[in-house]
């Protein structure tokens, strides 16, 4: 990837508990990419208190959502960092149709690469991994009953408290978010399927390495088949 003429920015979906942060993670790892997530980069601003921060700040006290146009004043900002050169991996961004079309627009206007993948899971599989969760009241340990249990059944291997279910992992808050995903993410999936290179993977049942090695692949050969159309090359 470092190698390449055309930065590429990789801008990764997935709905709540689909594991993208475990994919954000080992892409970053596999492809050379630093990983740039919205959230982080807002509370950066509002903790060194520059302008940005503070206009930030202000939005964020009087209860409103953060502005499309700051959105993508954070974004360019972040794009511009030398780290940046060859490419980033943007994690909780964009969040609607116009942060999608100003997104497509300064890639466009900089000659970046943009590729995009959903990390497609049954919502049934979301639902039975987070319902699993539970979490230490004292040291805040996390378990899962299915995928990595305490040793002695509700208790925390640490501190012998009984662990307890949090509030988002309850299975109506659950099905909530995931509906609320469906309503904001579906219209910015279906924008860039017909923009840009698009590319939806099952998670379902799949180890993450598995996973990662294929969003890998299908990265490097979209990059590959665009680098000889163009007679780049890599």
């Amino acid at each position: 990837m470092n190698g390449e003429l055309i930065p590429t920015t990789v801008v990764l979906f997935g709905p709540p508990g689909s594991g993208k942060g475990t994919q954000a993670k080992l892409l970053t790892e596999k492809l050379s990419l630093p990983h740039v997530s919205t959230g982080d980069m807002l509370r950066e601003h509002i903790a060194l208190g520059d302008a940005l921060g503070i206009e930030v700040r202000e939005v964020i006290k009087a209860g409103n959502l953060v502005p499309d146009h700051l959105v993508i004043r954070l974004v360019e900002d972040r794009l511009n960092r030398p780290d940046c050169k060859a490419g980033v991996l943007l994690d909780g961004f964009p969040r609607t149709i116009d942060q999608a079309r100003m997104l497509l627009g300064m890639a466009e206007g900089r000659g970046l690469r943009l590729l995009v993948i959903h990390l497609k899971v049954d919502y049934d599989v979301i639902t039975a991994r987070l319902t699993g969760r539970r979490i230490c009241p004292q040291c805040g340990t996390l378990y899962n009953i299915r995928l990595k249990p305490p040793i002695v059944p509700g208790r925390c291997n640490i501190e012998g408290s009984r662990l307890i279910i949090r509030e988002d992992d309850k299975e109506s808050v659950i099905r909530q978010r995931l509906v609320g995903y469906d309503a904001q993410t579906m219209p910015v999936l279906e924008f860039f399927a017909e923009h840009v290179k698009f590319f939806e993977v099952d998670g379902s049942d799949r180890k993450p390495e598995d996973l990662s090695n294929e969003i890998v692949n299908w990265i490097q050969t979209t990059i590959t088949d665009e680098g000889s159309a163009s007679g780049e090359g890599l």
